[in-house]
């Protein structure tokens, strides 16, 4: 790797410049025709123009790090970071894809599959369903069995989005339909999980970075319980009042399945705590925010 295309723009092209820079690697900035005058373009080795609104644009993205010259795309976070067909198609041109592999997006992407497949290695899940509720009539039956208050969730949602609480079984069907109608609107897929709703828990998360080669390691855990709208507002490092035994056997373990997977690049693990217990959610397979 000697040239890197930065897919993004703002905070994070800064980021990517600087790390790229103590690595000794050349950074092409590839920009919009509105972000013309950011910052990161008057320090990059060079910039191409991909148009109006090519950030995810694969095609345009890709022949634009191929004119550059560059053999590797970083896509940083938001847009394509997060687009196992981009990962794909990156490495199809003959590029490097900086993050994770395509299989481990598309894993983590599907919320429902990564909480089952986390969950069959032994890492602590919340109750709720296995698959994707199929209708009503299942729906009523887990939230029933798992009792109230439920979060309902969208399979493929993200950025705070596709997730409704629902107190009581008055609103569980409404909710439920309405979810599907957004989530398929949103993120082209209606699929619709269910999990038990913890009242008052903290949202904690490990940052871990894996070699894909089996060796994974964790860069300690931070509590981003103040929250808006599912939003993180503030970030806490280390998580007050948990013990530091308590994470580092939880992160350890988190680090062994996802070697076991040959987990390549940066991620994050999401997690409810409550009562003295870890309760896995969701991961993101990107740089963290």
């Amino acid at each position: 790797m000697k040239r890197v295309l930065i897919a993004n723009r703002g905070e994070i092209a800064l980021r990517i410049h600087r790390a790229c820079k103590l690595l000794e690697l050349e950074t092409v900035a590839a920009y919009t025709k509105a972000d013309k005058e950011l910052l990161h373009l008057d320090l990059v080795d060079d910039q191409i123009c991909v148009g109006q609104h090519s950030y995810i644009n694969t095609a345009q993205l890709i022949s634009a790090a191929q004119i550059s010259g560059c053999d590797a795309i970083h896509p940083g976070y938001g847009f394509l970071s997060e687009d196992a067909a981009f990962a794909t198609s990156v490495s199809n041109a003959g590029l490097i894809f900086i993050g994770p592999d395509a299989l481990h997006i598309s894993l983590m992407g599907d919320k429902i599959a990564a909480r089952q497949s986390l969950a069959d290695a032994g890492i602590p899940t919340l109750p709720g369903s296995s698959q994707a509720i199929a209708d009503e009539a299942e729906l009523r039956l887990i939230a029933d069995r798992i009792g109230f208050p439920v979060m309902l969730k969208a399979a493929y949602g993200g950025g705070g989005m596709g997730i409704q609480l629902v107190e009581d079984e008055t609103k569980l069907s409404d909710t439920f339909n309405a979810l599907s109608r957004q989530a398929e609107s949103l993120f082209g897929r209606s699929e619709i999980y269910l999990e038990k709703y913890l009242v008052d828990a903290r949202h904690i998360e490990i940052q871990v970075f894996g070699d894909g080669l089996g060796s994974v390691v964790y860069f300690g855990a931070r509590d981003c319980s103040v929250q808006r709208r599912h939003q993180k507002l503030l970030e806490e490092t280390p998580p007050p009042g948990i013990s530091a035994t308590d994470v580092d056997a939880l992160a350890r373990h988190c680090c062994d399945v996802l070697g076991f997977m040959n987990y390549a690049s940066a991620g994050t693990l999401e997690f409810l705590y409550a009562d003295g217990q870890f309760y896995f959610i969701e991961m993101n397979t990107r740089i963290q925010v």
